[in-house]
């Protein structure tokens, strides 16, 4: 098979045309990321702090092994939706590396609405797990969630890919054998039960992870 050169004339109006565009894009790109990435309430870390808990990122950062590749999924989710404010869906997702293995990783963010799942959540962790049952990776939660976002609950659940599919998902990873490891790193509610209840492995962090089922009393408080 012949080698196929390149021939673009990095001198030429059209190319350096070409490069500032491309580079206006990824300059704006690396914005919405660092925005993505940074941007949360004083009042959510804060409280975060407060209650004895890890920001997300340091999370992921104590979990993977040193100097190892993290493949972020979904790392613009939910851009421009649900006032601006519910960055990445409320979830960093990627893929790492722990121990030498390639996993998935599904971790809340509670610095956002309480880790509370969007519509678009859902989404990102279906995603999530099409891409494990896939490639037979390993799934680690970090969980600290709310459970549904009440207010568009009606949106979390009407059709095959919303909802309940997460966790018929689990079920079908389950049967392929495909390892599901929960930590409970916080008050997790309803759905964010739901989670660690069908995986193989659940550990709580002492003094701050609980799961708990929802219902009316939970609805009024």
């Amino acid at each position: 098979m012949d080698v196929i050169e390149t021939r673009i004339n990095t001198g030429s109006g059209e190319y350096r045309q070409n490069y500032e565009a491309m580079e206006a894009l990824v300059l704006e790109l690396k914005k919405e990321l660092k925005t993505a990435r940074e941007n949360r309430s004083e009042k959510a870390r804060a409280r975060l702090a407060e209650s004895g808990k890890l920001p997300v990122m340091k999370k992921l950062e104590l979990l993977l092994d040193r100097n190892t590749p993290f493949l972020e999924i979904g790392a613009l989710a939910a851009r421009g939706m649900y006032d601006k404010k519910v960055h990445k869906a409320g979830i960093v997702a990627g893929i790492g590396i722990v121990e030498g293995k390639e996993v998935m990783i599904n971790a809340n963010d509670p610095t956002i609405k309480g880790g509370a799942a969007y519509p678009m959540s859902v989404k990102k962790t279906l995603r999530c797990q099409t891409i494990v049952m896939e490639n037979h990776l390993p799934m680690v939660n970090l969980l600290d969630s709310a459970g549904a976002f009440l207010p568009l609950q009606s949106e979390l659940f009407p059709d095959a890919d919303d909802g309940g599919r997460v966790f018929y998902n689990q079920a079908i990873m389950s049967k392929m054998g495909i390892p599901q490891i929960t930590a409970v790193m916080g008050l997790c509610t309803a759905g964010g039960a739901y989670v660690p209840a069908m995986s193989d492995e659940v550990v709580h962090v002492k003094g701050t992870g609980a799961i708990f089922l929802g219902g009316p009393p939970l609805v009024l408080a």
